[in-house]
């Protein structure tokens, strides 16, 4: 399996048998199945959504958002719960171009990947088990979490 790690960028191989494990980047060392969200820049966005085999949910989000700021313990807490899942945020003050090629209108937008195509989207914010049940009904069978 394929993971791109969310703080070099560098794609690393991983074997299915392993994701239940830390796994240290090949690059940089960094655990690339940390339980928590990643922050993504504009450059580092794309890489990490076409790199990553595993569902990813990614959180648009501003830091002068009051749903957005209410949600962010939910959105780490469920990163927690569901380790087969990749969890990101991204600024959509510091990252312009994803926000506007995903059409992002409003925050707190959340949108599910998989094999780098969007297949689920939910604006608003949401209780930690309203969005692990979205994440859970929203990624194809068979796939983790």
């Amino acid at each position: 399996m394929q993971l791109v790690c969310p703080v070099c960028g560098t794609k690393n191989r991983v074997a299915a048998d392993k994701l239940h494990f830390e796994v240290a980047c090949g690059k940089c060392g960094a655990d690339i199945l940390a339980a928590a969200s990643a922050a993504l820049s504009d450059s580092a966005f794309e890489r990490f959504i076409a790199g990553t085999e595993l569902p990813v949910v990614v959180d648009f989000w501003a830091a002068w958002c009051g749903p957005c700021k209410a949600m962010a313990p939910a959105f780490e807490s469920v990163a927690r719960e569901l380790p087969l899942v990749r969890f990101a945020k991204v600024d959509t003050d510091a990252a312009p171009q994803a926000s506007s090629k995903y059409g992002i209108r409003s925050i707190p937008s959340l949108l599910l990947f998989e094999g780098g195509v969007e297949r689920a989207r939910m604006a608003g914010a949401m209780p930690a088990l309203d969005l692990k049940a979205w994440v859970q009904a929203h990624v194809s069978p068979g796939a983790p979490p």
